[in-house]
């Protein structure tokens, strides 16, 4: 299939994506069922009753559950806007393609909407009515999400589908995302230290683990720092399962599918021909984890020429410890030995082979990076 690339809107990294084969529906309140690439169904009536309901694993993995069915709770739109004062704008937590997220409240114990101020904090995510692709991501998010259950990905609590309203109620994650703390470097954000990357990493890993290590493997595709969500311990969940999609079956090695993901983390082999694996979620870490390394954006234009693609500049100073202190983020100096430092980059280099299958799996993954986490060795300064 030929790429097609394209931009989100108010997202802070442009993504490949293309057009959207959906036919928006004129009233999203009817009971039609609408798909989206074959993957699943969804109706207004029964969200649960879909074909990846049938297909997805029934049992626990790593620390997880997958449930049979979406067991989530139903809100009306008038519960959201109580929850969100009318989604007034000082509730905005965020705005990117899907649509804007708001705060709102909910009762701690039964989820049920309460009054603005009063209850639980939550985000509340309201789909751009005229975003034909958000309705499908609206989907995806509904179908996997709201069956995962695993510590390191984010909580679905609820939904609302009310005419051409879609609404999704998520856990409050009070730290916000990965990409503002690395990135965003202004005085209310303090630099992330190297113990906290390091239990980020593990916990992202963790989750990708899980998603992988399903009966039916679930390929995440779009693996990013903005992606990440931090909870008040910095404990990271994965967040927005817009493009996530069900694995290879039948003894095939790889998914073919339009390409949609994020410049710059998406894994080479998937934009060159659509060809979609597990491992590519694999490159994608590699990605993230060469940013919480050095502190730079995987794609920033503004760097010298020779540099815009974090990838290709920095890899070669990953195995080479002189070098790799070069690009180290100086936010972490001291914080370190060199011993982890090396090996951190050593496991970044193997998830960004070139080939997918020279890459680790996340339950490899995270097996070292655990390790690195253990050790009790004083830190050093790389010399």
């Amino acid at each position: 299939m030929g790429n097609c690339l394209g931009f989100k809107p108010n997202d802070s990294n442009p993504s490949i994506s293309c057009p959207s084969t959906i036919t928006k529906p004129s009233s999203l309140g009817t009971p039609n069922s609408y798909s989206n690439d074959d993957e699943y169904s969804l109706t207004s009536s029964s969200l649960g009753r879909s074909r990846f309901s049938a297909a997805a694993s029934e049992g626990t993995s790593c620390n997880g559950e997958i449930l049979p069915t979406p067991n989530l709770k139903i809100y009306s739109f008038a519960d959201l806007k109580s929850a969100t004062r009318n989604f007034k704008s000082d509730t905005v937590l965020g705005v990117g393609g899907f649509g804007t997220v708001y705060k709102g409240w909910v009762d701690e114990k039964t989820h049920a909407p309460s009054k603005f101020g009063t209850g639980m904090i939550v985000a509340i995510k309201k789909l751009n009515s005229e975003s034909v692709q958000g309705f499908e991501e609206w989907q995806s998010e509904v179908n996997f999400l709201g069956r995962f259950s695993h510590p390191n990905l984010v909580k679905l609590l609820g939904y609302c589908w009310e005419e051409k309203e879609l609404l999704l109620v998520y856990e409050f994650m009070q730290k916000g995302s990965l990409e503002n703390h690395l990135f965003r470097r202004i005085s209310a954000i303090e630099p992330l230290s190297w113990d906290s990357r390091l239990k980020i990493a593990i916990g992202a890993a963790r989750g990708l683990a899980f998603l992988h290590t399903s009966e039916k493997k679930v390929i995440y595709r779009d693996f990013k720092a903005s992606n990440i969500l931090l909870d008040g311990n910095y404990n990271a969940k994965i967040s927005d399962f817009g493009l996530a999609k069900l694995g290879p079956s039948g003894g095939d090695s790889h998914v073919t599918t339009r390409i949609m993901g994020t410049y710059g983390y998406a894994a080479p082999e998937y934009v060159a021909t659509g060809h979609l694996y597990v491992k590519s979620d694999v490159y994608g870490f590699g990605v993230v984890m060469l940013e919480m390394l050095t502190g730079l954006r995987a794609l920033d234009t503004n760097r010298p020429s020779g540099q815009h693609n974090l990838v290709d500049w920095a890899k070669p100073f990953l195995s080479h410890k002189r070098k790799l202190k070069s690009i180290m983020d100086v936010r972490m100096e001291g914080q370190y030995s060199s011993k982890a430092a090396l090996q951190s980059a050593h496991v970044t280099i193997r998830c960004l082979e070139q080939e997918p299958k020279k890459r680790p799996s996340m339950q490899e993954v995270v097996k070292v990076l655990e390790q690195i986490e253990a050790m009790d060795e004083k830190p050093k300064r790389i010399t």
